[in-house]
C-alpha cells in the first residue's frame, strides 16, 4: 500500500548548558568573532566613514551691476580707468574715463535661474589713446539651495594685453566655482557673503587689483573666469571708440561637502553590513557542527513548533 505524508511539523533542537560553561564560553567567543572582526575589517579597509561627498547644483547667480575697468596704453602712465565706485573715481579722476555700458542676463532655459550675462562697454577715445591691455572685473551675488543655504560676493576677472594696440576686444566663458575646503552638510553658510572690494576706502592703496586679489584669495570660497575664446580685434581708427563685449556663463557646479550623521551611518552600515553577512554565515555553520556532533558538553532538548 503506499504512503504518503498527510501532515508535517517542524523539530526544533535545542541545547542548554548552565551560565558557567564551556558552552556559555564558546557562544560568547562566537558572539564576539561575529560582530567585532567585520566592524575593524570594514574601518581598515577605507570607505567606512564617508569624508567628502559632492552633489550638483546650478547656483543662483545675480550681477551686482559693479564693475572696475582698467585699459592700460603704451606707456605705463597712460591709464583710463572707470568704475560704478565712486570713492575710486574720485581717487583717479585724472584717468576716468566714463563708458557706455549695456548689461542684461538671461534665463535660456526658464528654469527661474539665470543662465548668462551678455555685456558690452563702449569707451570713447582720442586721438592719442591707444589699448594694449584691459582689465575688467565684475562683482556677483552668488547663492546655492540644495544642502547649505550658501550665499557669497564673488567676482570675476577678465584680462587681455596684446603687443598690438587694439580696437575691440570679445570674450566668452565661464564663471567657475572654486573651494580650499568641503562646505557643511546643512544650515546657513554666508561666511563670505561680505564685499570683494571695500566700496568705502579713500586710500588708492585699497582699490589696486592685487590688494582686491590678495583678500580675495584668502577666502575658501570663490569664483573664477575662465575664458575659452578671447578675441582681440586690432586696427583702431583715431577717435574710434574702444568696444568690449562678452558673455559670461553661470553652468551647473559639482560641489564638495561634508556628508551629516545620518549620511554616515546610512553609508557606514551597508559597508559594514556587507562584511557582517560573510561572518553570520560562517560561525552559524561552525556552531551548528560543534553543538550537533555534541564536541562540547550540552544537553540537547527537541521541541515541536506549535
Amino acid at each position: 500500500m503506499a504512503v504518503y505524508t498527510v501532515y508535517s511539523s517542524p523539530v526544533y533542537q535545542h541545547y542548554t548548558a548552565s551560565v558557567c560553561s564551556k558552552a556559555t564560553i564558546f557562544l560568547l567567543c562566537c558572539i564576539i568573532l561575529t560582530f567585532i572582526p567585520p566592524l575593524i575589517l570594514a574601518w581598515y579597509s577605507q570607505g567606512f566613514w564617508i569624508r567628502e561627498s559632492t552633489f550638483r547644483e546650478q547656483p543662483d547667480v545675480r550681477f551686482k551691476h559693479d564693475i572696475i575697468m582698467v585699459l592700460q596704453g603704451d606707456t605705463p602712465d597712460s591709464q583710463l580707468i572707470w568704475s560704478t565706485y565712486r570713492n575710486l573715481n574720485l581717487l583717479m579722476e585724472s584717468k576716468l574715463r566714463v563708458p557706455l555700458v549695456q548689461t542684461s542676463e538671461t534665463d535660456s532655459n526658464r528654469d527661474g535661474l539665470y543662465d548668462y550675462l551678455d555685456f558690452t562697454i563702449e569707451v570713447p577715445m582720442t586721438g592719442t589713446d591707444s589699448v594694449y591691455q584691459l582689465q575688467l572685473l565684475f562683482t556677483f551675488d552668488y547663492r546655492l539651495y540644495k544642502y547649505p543655504t550658501f550665499t557669497m560676493e564673488s567676482m570675476a576677472y577678465i584680462h587681455y594685453s596684446s603687443a598690438v594696440a587694439g580696437a575691440e576686444f570679445y570674450t566668452v566663458g565661464d564663471l567657475r566655482f572654486h573651494q580650499k575646503y568641503p562646505l557643511p552638510s546643512s544650515g546657513i553658510y554666508s561666511v563670505n557673503n561680505k564685499p570683494v572690494v571695500n566700496s568705502s576706502s579713500i586710500y588708492t592703496s585699497s582699490w589696486k587689483l592685487s590688494s582686491i586679489f590678495s583678500e580675495y584669495s584668502t577666502r575658501n570660497e570663490t569664483t573664477n573666469y575662465i575664458s575659452h575664446s578671447p578675441v582681440w580685434v586690432s586696427g583702431k581708427a583715431p577717435e574710434q571708440a574702444f568696444n568690449i563685449s562678452g558673455r559670461i556663463y553661470y553652468p551647473e557646479e559639482t560641489i564638495i561637502f561634508r556628508p551629516g550623521f545620518w549620511q554616515l551611518i546610512k553609508w557606514g552600515w551597508v559597508q559594514y553590513l556587507s562584511v557582517l553577512l560573510i561572518f553570520l554565515f560562517i560561525f552559524n555553520k561552525v556552531k551548528r557542527f560543534v553543538f550537533l556532533n555534541q564536541l562540547i558538553n550540552v544537553i540537547p532538548k527537541k521541541y515541536h513548533a506549535e
